[in-house]
């Protein structure tokens, strides 16, 4: 096991991706500190993954940056340290930018991004005094492209993108390491807990061929032993990008083609 005496924070560790990545880890010999908003929620993911000598829940809402430090505190008392933070908490909103529910939009960036900077903020100057440490930022594919719709959504992960990448460099030599996760679509609840305004389109097809949560979890395992930068997944993705960013008009046509009400 490669993480036997780590110790792991997930936030949105209640289902989907976070529960994921916390499973993966148990099974690696990691203690995990699992938290989301509701805590009757995480103490059930808890439960489903039936290591209580392991796991420990608690309600944190990364919104709130008293909150984010309680959770730091509780991880360190509860297992004696941290190695791993995952920021994973995080919602989608479906809109049109004419149209979107601003107040929406804002509760987004505070979770999304402002919640993830304060997290950081929270956790680095720990990591920096014991020498080491991972913050894995769970970001999106849609954190290098535009997706109609879901324009509010994607700049929350452009900007995730831009703030990992600048830690990353700001860190170096500190022995704390910053590591970027950009998932395509994933097969969870994201979707239909997302936040759907007056205007708002959907990829079906795209969605139905989602990869699992698993298969995030093992980028973010991957990314954490081999100090990745950045991961994409899965990994033709990458050539989406690329045609996104040296043939915008034809991927721009095509997407707006398979976009459906």
């Amino acid at each position: 096991m490669r993480m036997t005496r780590k110790v792991a924070v997930i936030t949105g560790g209640s289902m989907g991706i976070g529960e994921a990545v916390a499973k993966l880890f148990l099974a690696e010999g990691a203690s995990v500190v699992l938290s989301s908003r509701d805590v009757e929620r995480v103490e059930a993911a808890r439960e489903r993954l039936g290591n209580k000598d392991r796991t420990a829940a608690f309600a944190c809402d990364v919104t709130k940056r008293e909150e984010i430090t309680a959770l730091l505190a509780f991880a360190v008392q509860r297992f004696g340290g941290i190695d791993i933070w995952v920021n994973n908490a995080g919602f989608g909103l479906v809109d049109a930018v004419a149209r979107m529910d601003m107040a929406a939009c804002r509760r987004m960036f505070d979770t999304n991004l402002f919640g993830l900077i304060d997290a950081m903020q929270v956790v680095i100057p720990r990591m920096r005094e014991q020498g080491s440490g991972t913050i894995v930022n769970i970001s999106s594919v849609a954190g290098h492209i535009a997706v109609p719709y879901m324009a509010a959504y994607g700049a929350t992960k452009h900007a995730v993108n831009a703030i990992t990448r600048a830690a990353r460099l700001e860190l170096r030599n500190t022995g704390v390491k910053v590591v970027n996760i950009c998932p395509g679509y994933v097969s969870t609840e994201f979707s239909a807990n997302a936040i759907r305004g007056k205007e708002s389109r959907a990829v079906p097809s795209s969605v139905k061929r989602g990869i699992t949560a698993d298969r995030v979890a093992r980028a973010v395992l991957r990314g954490y032993l081999g100090s990745k930068r950045e991961l994409v997944v899965p990994w033709h993705n990458r050539l989406v990008i690329g045609l996104y960013r040296w043939l915008p008009g034809p991927f721009e046509w095509a997407m707006m083609k398979v976009m459906k009400g």
